[in-house]
């Protein structure tokens, strides 16, 4: 029976998955190939215990097996139309990567749950990403960039893709917010905000994702379409869908430019604010119901 009932993403669920990305298990790279392993094992199990069936796509860096784990929610009446939501499970050298990147990996996990059994128009798919941090970042070895190059080659008509990348780090209080140059004269100034960010060329989607979040949610939201130069305008996976034409963006805290502890050790489970992450995490799953259609 298709699920029809209202989406609310849970906090304490939430919580759980970044307590054991980033407690449990901690830093997790090619360097630190058991927890990297165990950090996959963990994705796939909760999706299969969500009743989801998981494919990776494994290759090899630095004599270490890697993988990208996907899962799919096809659609009904328009299966090869695909939205593509992802996020990267590896963290920097020395941090235990809480919110870069585990708040985006729970979300992920618990979109997986909120959507299954509900029925779509279009493809709906979920991509836990490896590698997207330096060393790797932009290099033909980032796991994203392995994905994109291989659903071009396939032929994929990847409509959207939305990068979660930091979804944890808010704060109220004034100046808590920084910016590029010249961008602080648009936007707030208190980090209490989600950011949607996109290169010119997926400006239209980028309007498309956000109108579909404000409809479904009162999460105050900020946008942003601009040069991919601009620093932090491309720092994800995003960056990769780019780089093969497909139109894709980011959602983010912005953490470099508001979390004191991004890419530190000190960016524990316990810094995250999960309330408004679940906020977050609950205006996705609606825009994505939006975005994929009725059924």
């Amino acid at each position: 029976m298709l699920e029809t009932g209202p989406l609310n993403i849970s906090e304490q669920r939430l919580r759980m998955h970044v307590d054991a990305l980033a407690g449990r298990i901690g830093e997790r790279n090619v360097f630190r190939p058991g927890s990297l392993s165990a950090a996959a094992d963990y994705i796939e199990n909760e999706w299969h215990k969500q009743g989801h069936s998981v494919t990776r796509q494994r290759y090899t860096v630095r004599g270490v097996d890697c993988d990208n784990l996907e899962i799919e929610l096809p659609g009904t009446t328009e299966p090869k139309r695909i939205l593509l939501a992802g996020a990267h499970y590896d963290t920097v050298p020395g941090s235990p990567g809480a919110d870069d990147n585990g708040s985006g990996i729970a979300t992920l996990l618990e979109l997986g749950r909120a959507l299954h059994g509900r029925g779509a128009a279009q493809t709906l798919r979920l991509v836990a990403f490896v590698n997207e941090e330096p060393p790797f970042f932009m290099s033909g070895e980032m796991g994203s960039d392995i994905y994109a190059r291989a659903a071009r080659a396939r032929g994929d008509d990847i409509r959207i893709m939305l990068s979660l990348e930091m979804l944890g780090c808010f704060s109220d209080r004034p100046g808590s917010q920084r910016y590029p140059p010249l961008l602080r004269w648009f936007y707030p100034d208190r980090g209490d905000f989600i950011a949607f960010v996109s290169n010119l060329r997926s400006r239209r989607q980028l309007r498309q994702v956000v109108s579909a979040f404000r409809s479904r949610s009162q999460f105050p939201c900020e946008r942003l379409a601009a040069f991919q130069a601009v620093p932090g305008v491309a720092w994800s996976d995003q960056i990769s869908f780019w780089r093969v034409g497909y139109p894709a963006l980011m959602v983010t805290d912005t953490a470099f430019y508001r979390y004191a502890y991004y890419h530190s050790p000190l960016d524990t489970p316990d810094r995250l604010d999960y309330a408004r992450m679940a906020e977050v995490a609950t205006g996705l799953a609606q825009a994505l119901v939006a975005l994929t259609g009725e059924d």
